[in-house]
């Protein structure tokens, strides 16, 4: 498929595109996650990581998981200029070529992953370009516009950083990187389906069949509790390994009590007591789970500053 009928409803205004635009292809603000994640990962595990090493390797994971975003926005272009959330990014708003951004995202995934293997190991290296296989292929041109359950495949890819940033210092894969990807994994659907909720998305008029469009809103508040479920359990988990520590349990233990009551209220609501407090309970539960990733994967890098003092 060519790039002109792939992307035939993308504005045909020519306008020249800025360093921010290219720079706004790889998606910075999902890449702030990536760089954390992988940067917790690689700092918890065992041993140690020269500093210019460690530098290179996040460097090379936040360039990867950009090209990814690249990568993903080109394929998508024609659905975003569609849809009123993503109709001025760079490709639908006419300032930057879809073939610019397949080149720039295929070009930073080979330096990316080359650059991951010399400077590291090949495991880690080998963890990245299937990160990002996985998340333009099997999600973004296969799965995405198939299944309503897109958002918890395109998850997985989110959650590889930190199993990155471990097998950076290890050269290997463990319970601990395991259970640092379940905690991202399982916390995206019942993230993003929160903000589903509250959000008039246009993803049904653009084809996209997110849940609250195929199986409607009860189904949607279904599955933000079936999903925090098991979360809970993986997030308590994750603190009785050797990276864990009584400040994780004690970070755990609030953080799930409080995402777990916004889930559970979520799900014990009807859509007419949602409108009629216009969304107050999903909007804060939303807002929990920003919180939520950031507080987890920071106690653990508090939990190894603790361990490298000796305390």
């Amino acid at each position: 498929m060519s790039d002109l009928s792939l992307h035939e409803t993308v504005s045909e205004t020519p306008v020249e595109a800025q360093l921010g635009d290219y720079f706004a292809l790889l998606k910075p603000r999902v890449m702030t996650l990536v760089v954390f994640t992988a940067l917790v990962g690689m700092i918890v595990a065992p041993g140690s990581v020269h500093p210019f090493i460690g530098f290179v390797a996040i460097l090379c994971i936040a360039v990867g998981g950009g090209a990814s975003g690249a990568l993903n926005m080109w394929w998508d272009a024609d659905i975003d200029a569609r849809m009123r959330r993503t109709a001025k990014r760079p490709i639908p708003g006419g300032r930057v070529e879809a073939g610019e951004a397949l080149a720039l995202g295929l070009a930073l995934s080979g330096f990316s992953v080359v650059l991951l293997g010399l400077a590291t190991n090949f495991l880690a290296a080998g963890l990245l370009a299937f990160t990002i296989f996985f998340y333009v292929v099997i999600y973004s041109i296969w799965l995405k516009r198939a299944t309503p359950q897109n958002i918890v495949i395109g998850g997985a890819a989110g959650a590889f950083p930190p199993m990155i940033g471990w097998a950076v210092a290890t050269g290997g894969i463990s319970v601990e990187s395991v259970l640092m990807f379940l905690l991202v994994f399982m916390w995206t659907p019942p993230h993003f389906w929160a903000l589903a909720l509250f959000v008039k998305s246009d993803y049904g008029d653009a084809g996209v069949p997110m849940l609250t469009e195929t199986h409607g809103r009860r189904a949607t508040r279904n599955h933000v509790l079936a999903y925090c479920l098991p979360l809970v359990v993986v997030a308590l988990g994750l603190g009785v390994t050797p990276i864990g520590g009584w400040i994780y349990l004690a970070t755990a233990v609030v953080m799930n009590i409080w995402f777990l009551k916004g889930c559970y209220e979520i799900w014990r609501r009807t859509e007419a007591q949602a409108e009629a407090d216009n969304y107050k309970v999903e909007i804060r539960t939303f807002k929990i789970s920003l919180y939520y990733l950031f507080a987890h994967f920071g106690a653990l890098w508090i939990e190894a500053a603790l361990r490298w003092g000796g305390l």
